[in-house]
């Protein structure tokens, strides 16, 4: 979705007859959304969400501790429920 967003953009701009002034504030615009603190967020948090769905690593959930200092983690489709 992402790419063709850019792409649209990118083909407006280059295929614009607007001129150069169009052309920087088309820039400037997209240098700002790159830029904002919101949406490298956005991308960082969507980023973290697409690799736990596309993750062939099983969950791991605690079992009883050991001692204070020790838990043993096991997938969660092997812990047995009480």
């Amino acid at each position: 979705m992402l790419r063709l967003i850019i792409g649209i953009a990118a083909g407006y701009v280059l295929g614009s007859k607007a001129g150069r002034a169009r052309y920087e504030q088309i820039s400037a615009s997209a240098r700002a959304v790159a830029g904002s603190p919101v949406t490298r967020k956005l991308v960082m948090v969507s980023r973290q969400r697409l690799s736990d769905r596309l993750s062939t690593r099983p969950k791991l959930e605690p079992m009883e501790p050991l001692d204070e200092r020790t838990t043993v983690m096991v997938p969660q489709d092997q812990l047995r429920r009480r």
